[in-house]
């Protein structure tokens, strides 16, 4: 899909704003520190979401981070939101916030195509999810959809209907999926805030990979309906640059719908969520390879050196050996059965168009048995009884979001020789797809080659408050990130130059 050219919506934007601030700093800015500049009406959101869109016009060429843009009727929710500051009647908490959706999450009026040249563009596009109307309830300006690999399939950021999306800090490489557009739009600051979703890491694969934060929530914190293709692997949850961005978001889309079965009861979310009052008393198990995973020496390095702020901020930290066997055999059955679940309900004729992947491991799910599914399904239980346990004497697992680096755009594997496909390299963040529990992805350093590293908090099911807690106080003991050295056009095509460093 073509996205809409946004010069038509911020030529005159600002004919009813203040003069515009500086763009770095409005692309560095939280939700949280432009709601409180809303609340003081020193800031507009018309002006904010004007420099979103500009920048999203610079940046697309080289990230292709967009697969549908509304400026028109964002521009126009940004005045209506403005009208509501002015007044002191604002809808939410997050009014005038500028939002992008994933493009597996329905937003009514608009395609929701999935990645996949199967779905049908015409709709009809009547429904919101329940993620996307608690962010209109609240205000938020929604700007458009962000690309995914096809049904959100796998980890790396293409797809066929939108090609490959790719990294801000090095274009040649992925920006990690299956969130791919959202996490590479807000590591270059187009919008302080994205929807997500994860199945199997596909928030905190590209969060990691981009350098922001994203949480995989308890599952059904979050209502998330129509439901994943992967059944209750799927959670659909918040996304931004900073941990107390996602804690904002989480108080916004974390409320009941009855829309989806498995969502839980209201949470008591506030904004002490994300609080920076240090980890004294909390107590850490560190473990670096989790079964024996592949991890860049790098990577775990700077992963190892953030754990030791953990510990500087008070925390009890052990380094343990894995809490568990690696589960591939029952996400591979888990994830290929849904996979075959897909791929059926698409038109004979317009399989050949899926991706070459998805379809052979819609072949291999197609293949297995109902046995082999209830089997998985028990295995499932008893390592979430495992983890259960665990947390009985730790209350955070902390990890490496992922063992190795964003790989090179176009490839799957990063080791060839040894690993199968995607799973093989994600084995840190699908094991708690399948125990249900909070993960939580925040950046802790770069590589050598200038790739951001991730740090993952894991924490027992329901202890949402707790993960974003401590995702905040190491965050805040950590280099802040800043943004990618924006792109310049240069004879109608964009490259990048230095200097654009953030705020």
């Amino acid at each position: 899909m073509v996205v809409a050219p946004v010069r038509a919506a911020t030529e005159n934007a600002d004919d009813d704003a203040m003069p515009m601030t500086d763009d770095s700093l409005l692309a560095s800015a939280s939700a949280t520190w432009l709601v409180e500049q809303y609340r003081r009406k020193a800031l507009s959101p018309v002006e904010v979401l004007a420099a979103a869109l500009a920048r999203l016009e610079r940046w697309q060429p080289v990230i292709n981070a967009f697969c549908f843009v509304a400026p028109e009727r964002a521009m126009a929710d940004a005045r209506a939101s403005e009208v509501r500051w002015l007044r002191g009647e604002p809808a939410g908490l997050v009014d005038g916030v500028p939002v992008s959706i994933k493009d597996v999450v329905l937003t009514r009026g608009w395609p929701t195509l999935k990645g996949s040249r199967t779905s049908d563009a015409a709709g009809p596009w009547t429904d919101d999810s329940p993620v996307t109307r608690r962010l209109r309830e609240h205000g938020a300006v929604l700007i458009g959809k962000t690309t995914t690999s096809e049904f959100g399939w796998k980890a790396t950021g293409d797809s066929p209907l939108t090609g490959s999306t790719r990294n801000p800090w090095s274009p040649e490489h992925t920006s990690g999926g299956s969130s791919a557009g959202a996490a590479a739009s807000l590591a270059v600051g187009i919008a302080p805030l994205a929807v997500g979703s994860d199945g199997g890491g596909s928030i905190r694969i590209p969060a990691a990979f981009c350098g922001v934060v994203g949480l995989k929530p308890t599952q059904g914190r979050v209502p998330y309906s129509p439901p994943s293709a992967m059944s209750l692997l799927g959670h659909c949850g918040p996304m931004a640059r900073s941990v107390e961005d996602v804690a904002l978001m989480l108080q916004v889309i974390g409320q009941p719908d009855v829309e989806d079965p498995y969502h839980l009861p209201a949470a008591a979310c506030n904004g002490r969520m994300a609080r920076r009052e240090g980890l004294t008393g909390v107590r850490v198990a560190f473990c670096a390879e989790l079964d024996g995973l592949r991890v860049d020496p790098e990577i775990a390095a700077a992963v190892a050196a953030a754990v030791g702020r953990m510990r500087d901020l008070g925390a009890r930290v052990d380094t343990i050996a894995s809490p568990f066997v690696q589960p591939h055999r029952v996400f591979d059955v888990l994830w290929k059965a849904g996979a075959a679940n897909v791929v059926a309900s698409v038109a004979q004729e317009r399989q050949p168009w899926i991706d070459a992947g998805l379809r052979r491991a819609a072949e291999e799910g197609g293949r297995m048995r109902a046995i082999d599914y209830v089997r998985a399904d028990l295995d499932r239980t008893a390592l979430g009884r495992t983890m259960g346990l665990f947390h009985q004497s730790c209350d955070l697992l902390v990890t490496p979001s992922v063992g190795v680096g964003a790989l090179p755009v176009g490839a799957e594997l990063a080791d060839p020789e040894r690993e199968r496909d995607w799973q093989d390299w994600a084995g840190f963040s699908y094991p708690f797809n399948i125990t249900r529990q909070p993960a939580l992805s925040v950046p802790c350093g770069f590589t050598r080659a200038g790739l951001p590293i991730g740090l993952q908090i894991v924490g027992a099911l329901y202890a949402d408050e707790e993960v974003l807690a401590a995702g905040a106080a190491l965050a805040g003991a950590l280099p802040r990130v800043g943004l990618p050295p924006l792109p310049v056009r240069s004879g109608g095509r964009s490259s990048r130059a230095a200097g654009d460093s953030g705020a």
